[in-house]
């Protein structure tokens, strides 16, 4: 037994600024101890683990608030402040309300109403299965990063405004993470920690540093667009979605209402370079209803098509659109971000049993990515195949929302997005689905030749 029993003497850095660093650099560190009582397991002596989540959205916000609340000492990074947010069409599902606890104050439009257009503007109302109590809450990302970050800095994370500008990966198991970011003052400083999350996007700097493979990226555009009052109560409870070749090759474009505004958008991957020409078209679409609107904010930021090669290396996990989770077909990707923040910080916590100990891949493989693949992985790869058969082509666009129009359809879609779990089907009815999405798709293909 005493052979097995070693200790690891390392250097930890609380926090320095390298902009007039000191001639003895180790000076600014601080010893820790590691002590392995067996092969495979380590405690930390005199502290607790310290975690650095990159990125301040959904989820970062979500990680951070887990591992402090579950004793992690928690460092959370944002380099932007409250007011600025990526596009997005700020959708979320009936069930986070309940799942994080999100205010209703918060949320801008309870939409029960959702109306789909075909390239040939064929309308169908999608939201007539919805009950008396359903909605689908529309809110602005910028208010909702706000409100999770302050709450992940009531649980004891520690807010560093600043931009992660590198990670130092070490080479031993049990040395520290060093990230480097330059502070709101433009000074640059340092940071030590056992574990980082990275929650920055689909650029993701931390990603980068443990070389986690690179995906395809759509490019979102939206206009943020004040209409006059009595347009805008047309949007009162309204969200409308557009499919054809004049809005988008291979997405759909939107129009979601807001507080006192609508947002309009669209997006592509295969074609982003004509983004600006697919933005034409869905106001071209919408022209009638926005006619008179004043675009108070112009956004446009990469979207993850799919999710990233490695999204566990070392000691550092990735999660939200930095390991590339937002599906394909719907576009949604705010509740998977939280969910995935969350999933990955409570693992941390279990790992490391409550911050007593050091964690290492195997753990972050097992109670993090294991669980979530399990959990979610099939709904990825379920909605990339539809995007796939239906927004192939306008004749296959025609098809998909031809069978927007069956109350069945309507009904299964409703209950796995708002719940997030697999509704109960009917398999006289999904046989009967199947029949008329092969009839529906051979009557817009004959139809357009």
């Amino acid at each position: 037994m005493a052979a097995q029993i070693h200790h690891l003497r390392c250097t930890f850095l609380p926090s320095f600024s390298t902009k007039n660093p000191s001639p003895d650099f180790k000076t600014h560190f601080r010893s820790f101890t590691v002590s392995a009582s067996k092969p495979g397991t380590s405690s930390i002596a005199g502290r607790k683990l310290r975690a650095a989540v990159v990125g301040g959205g959904p989820a970062g916000s979500s990680a951070a608030e887990a591992l402090a609340a579950g004793g992690i000492e928690t460092f959370l990074f944002e380099r932007n402040p409250p007011s600025v947010a990526k596009p997005c069409g700020g959708a979320i599902p009936l069930c986070m309300l309940q799942e994080f606890d999100i205010p209703l104050e918060l949320i801008d439009r309870q939409v029960n109403r959702v109306k789909i257009f075909s390239p040939s503007n064929i309308a169908v109302d999608f939201g007539k299965t919805l009950k008396s109590h359903e909605f689908i809450a529309m809110l602005r990302r910028e208010v909702l990063d706000s409100f999770l970050r302050s709450r992940a800095q009531s649980a004891g994370a520690n807010l560093i405004v600043g931009l992660v500008t590198n990670l130092e990966v070490p080479t031993s198991p049990t040395s520290p993470y060093i990230v480097h970011y330059t502070a709101k003052n433009n000074s640059r400083r340092s940071i030590a920690v056992d574990v980082v999350i990275g929650a920055d996007g689909a650029n993701s700097r931390v990603a980068k540093s443990i070389d986690a493979g690179s995906y395809t990226c759509a490019i979102a555009f939206q206009e943020r667009i004040k209409l006059p009052d009595e347009k805008m109560e047309y949007y009162e409870n309204l969200a409308e979605m557009y499919v054809g070749s004049d809005v988008s090759p291979d997405f759909y474009a939107w129009v979601f209402p807001k507080c006192d505004h609508v947002a309009v958008g669209t997006g592509t991957v295969c074609l982003k370079q004509d983004i600006k020409s697919y933005q034409r078209g869905i106001r071209e679409r919408v022209k009638p209803k926005i006619n008179g609107g004043k675009v108070i904010k112009v956004e446009a930021h990469p979207i993850p098509e799919h999710p990233r090669p490695v999204r566990v290396r070392g000691r550092v996990a990735l999660v939200g659109d930095a390991a590339g989770y937002v599906t394909k077909c719907s576009g949604e990707g705010i509740y998977f971000a939280a969910k995935s923040g969350r999933m990955c910080g409570n693992a941390v916590v279990k790992a490391s049993e409550g911050g007593m100990k050091m964690v290492d891949e195997s753990d972050l493989r097992r109670e993090y990515l294991k669980e979530w693949d399990a959990k979610y992985i099939s709904t990825f790869r379920f909605l990339d195949l539809l995007q796939r058969v239906f927004y192939g082509n306008n004749a296959c666009r025609e098809a998909l929302v031809e069978l927007c129009g069956d109350e069945y359809v309507q009904r299964m879609s409703f209950e796995s997005y708002l719940y997030k779990k697999l509704a109960d089907g009917d398999r006289w009815e999904d046989a009967r689905m199947v029949t008329n999405t092969i009839g529906s798709l051979i009557r817009s293909m004959a139809s357009s030749n």
